[in-house]
């Protein structure tokens, strides 16, 4: 494992500027207005997910000099892909702005995308190597200076980019990490973004055709739709950062057999067919962390997933719908009956709010936070007998290539983490594994990795 001495060889910032759209979309003239759950978001923090890849082999002689023409091939390359994704992906390159109205006074947030220098761009150097990041046992904190917008919230927006890609170039790697506003998007239009500057990276044709030809573009509300309003600036509000104490974090591997495994396992002791492979490893993480923390069993435990929304909605979205469409779906119990009943029962628990997530609920939820003025801040969601899974392992992180072949890893920064926060990312060898990322107080940790009951299910750490 990386010591903390060698965050140490701490990340060297070589290079950084801003960048602007290659042309203009057409409704990037006008605000593009937050809905009522983008405004919701405006106290979470900004989303950090990034890919590990290894350099090109590249002969003995003239190694120096080959490597330096090679990552200066790549940045170049990398900065004009984004300036033709943020085409499409116009707001993006804004910043956050408020609009007014006097009578009655009431505000709204937008995106302003013609006063705003761009997206951020950053060149860094370590001389860490890719195995002191794939090959520790637990995730190094070095991986969090891979990212730019350290501890950002999304209200930052309006004086930070809402878009920054850092690229960190190591020993015998590159890591690329991504920094979006979850204001703007989801992890859903975040892994779309970055599938798409993929796709333009990789692409042969000319320039002009690049602007036009993506195989899955963006769809955007209308400028010109409903505008949410408030009685108050959600911009101007004081910010409560939160800053949760210090955490292990580590990546655990399930090889599609063992989720088939818990999948028929927890079916067979219902008597159903319809619960699926990655409730029933969210039920399993559930109950391992609760019984890691060693609370009592008279204590209240909920386990919270978020639920995508646009195919929830009446009438459904499009998957390729950007935006932040995202909402939380959960079960609450007693450590007790988690515990001391059958695995399939905790299963089942969260199947049916899964189901019972609806186009109703989904409004409801929303309305509720929206009318609490943004209760929604990472302290709040934040609790110490939580198990909330994030992500997904349907986002196609591995399609994700740079002229480096397929990623080694991927791996997240510090924003949104907290104790019993769990991400899923599909396994890199693909065919239905998933990976969890794990973050866990350090006593908690030790406990997990000690529970041969879990360790057994466990195929490898990545």
């Amino acid at each position: 494992m990386v010591s903390s001495s060698s965050s140490l060889s701490e990340v060297k910032i070589i290079s950084q500027c801003f960048v602007q759209p290659k042309t203009h979309h057409e409704k990037s003239k006008e605000p593009y207005h937050l809905s009522p759950m983008d405004h919701v978001m405006l106290s979470v923090q900004y989303i950090q997910k990034g890919l590990l890849f290894l350099k090109p082999s590249i002969s003995e002689s003239d190694d120096a000099v080959k490597t330096k023409d090679s990552m200066e091939s790549l940045l170049e390359k990398l900065k004009d892909s984004l300036a033709t994704t943020l085409v499409h992906f116009y707001p993006l390159a804004g910043r956050l702005s408020i609009s007014k109205t006097d009578k009655p006074r009431s505000y709204s947030v937008f995106v302003d995308c013609n006063n705003s220098p761009g997206a951020g761009f950053i060149h860094a150097k370590s001389d860490l190597s890719v195995a002191d990041i794939v090959e520790s046992k637990h995730v190094p904190l070095v991986v969090q200076s891979f990212f730019d917008h350290h501890k950002a919230v999304n209200r930052d927006g309006q004086t930070m980019s809402l878009l920054s890609v850092k690229v960190t170039e190591l020993v015998d790697g590159v890591f690329i990490g991504l920094s979006m506003n979850h204001s703007i998007g989801d992890g859903s239009s975040f892994w779309h973004f970055f599938n798409s500057l993929s796709e333009i990276f990789n692409s042969h044709e000319d320039s002009n055709e690049k602007l036009l030809c993506l195989k899955n573009p963006p769809i955007f509300r209308e400028v010109n739709g409903p505008i949410c309003r408030l009685p108050l600036s959600p911009l101007e509000n004081s910010i409560s950062r939160f800053e949760p104490p210090v955490l292990k974090e580590r990546m655990f591997h399930f090889s599609a057999e063992t989720l088939r495994s818990l999948k028929s396992k927890a079916n067979q002791e219902c008597g159903t067919s319809n619960i699926s492979s990655f409730q029933s490893l969210t039920a399993f993480m559930w109950r391992s962390i609760t019984r890691a923390r060693r609370s009592p069993n008279d204590q209240e435990t909920t386990c919270r997933f978020a639920a995508g929304n646009r195919s929830r909605m009446i009438p459904p979205l499009p998957a390729n719908h950007f935006g932040g469409y995202v909402s939380l779906a959960s079960k609450t119990t007693n450590v007790g009956n988690l515990l001391e009943k059958e695995f399939g029962w905790a299963a089942l628990q969260l199947h049916q709010a899964v189901t019972q997530h609806s186009d109703e609920k989904i409004a409801s939820d929303i309305d509720r936070w929206f009318k609490s003025l943004f209760d929604l801040q990472l302290a709040g969601l934040y609790d110490p007998n939580v198990v909330h899974m994030g992500s997904s392992p349907r986002f196609n992180k591995y399609g994700c290539e740079f002229g480096m072949g397929k990623a080694v890893a991927a791996r997240s920064g510090y924003n949104g983490k907290y104790d019993g926060k769990v991400s899923a990312y599909p396994g890199r060898e693909g065919g239905g594994s998933i990976d969890l990322e794990v973050c866990l107080l350090p006593e908690y940790m030790e406990a997990l990795e000690s529970d041969q009951d879990f360790m057994s299910f466990v195929s490898s750490s990545t």
